[in-house]
């Protein structure tokens, strides 16, 4: 059965060739023009896979609103922001609502259909993960790849699909440095730096809301991250 993606854009021929683009690609796409209309579809199904505009007609920030509220219906859901608005204030405002990737809408449909496949491996390798490497557990840190689930000293850390897998890489191999091309190839995913850096500063400021003493992710300049041992 075919993936089925939502675009949810008010400008009817930005929507349909994206949406002609994509269903050439084999997937199941559905478009919506405004966020009432997708939020009342999302509710009665999900897609596998949402790519959102900011600006929603007369809702200048509607898609920051129905990103909260699919954020509040799945957890896991792939979000993909794709968007004219090409400011660092919007991509951490839409990081921190909890997308996936941010993208402008200068960004060249291959680059596009590149990230999609990125975040439908990542959902395809975590469903798949063996049984023997469900569990990952670095000092207070454990991640259940089954479960998709974080916890902190016993305490569950939200983390949206994108920022697990960044802590997963982490994780894995504490003390040592992974550059943020070596994270988004062990977390499959195709980003540039500046989104990696602003993930990982979203997930720092969701540890420190549990714990105001969390250090663990160490920033080392001029050559990534790591979580300290």
């Amino acid at each position: 059965m075919s993936r089925r993606i939502a675009i949810v854009e008010d400008e009817t021929g930005i929507r349909e060739n994206y949406a002609a683009a994509l269903r050439r690609q084999g997937y199941d796409v559905r478009g919506y023009c405004a966020r009432a209309d997708a939020l009342a579809a999302f509710r009665q199904r999900l897609p596998d896979l949402a790519i959102i505009d900011i600006g929603l007609g007369e809702e200048v920030e509607g898609g920051y609103d129905l990103c909260r509220e699919l954020r509040g219906l799945s957890r896991t859901l792939p979000i993909i922001f794709l968007t004219a608005r090409d400011g660092d204030l919007d991509l951490i405002s839409g990081l921190r609502l909890g997308a996936d990737d941010y993208l402008t809408k200068s960004v060249s449909l291959p680059q596009l259909l590149a990230r999609i496949a990125a975040l439908f491996r990542r959902v395809e390798a975590l469903r798949g993960a063996p049984a023997t490497t469900a569990v990952v557990t670095a000092g207070a840190l454990t991640l259940d790849t089954d479960r998709l689930e974080a916890c902190w000293h016993g305490q569950a850390v939200t983390l949206t699909l994108t920022e697990f897998w960044l802590v997963h890489a982490l994780a894995r191999f504490p003390g040592h440095v992974r550059s943020r091309a070596q994270l988004m190839d062990e977390a499959s995913v195709v980003v540039d730096e500046s989104t990696v850096t602003s993930h990982v500063k979203r997930v720092r400021r969701k540890f420190e809301a549990l714990d105001p003493g969390f250090d663990r992710i160490d920033t080392v300049y001029g050559a990534g991250y790591r979580w300290r041992a």
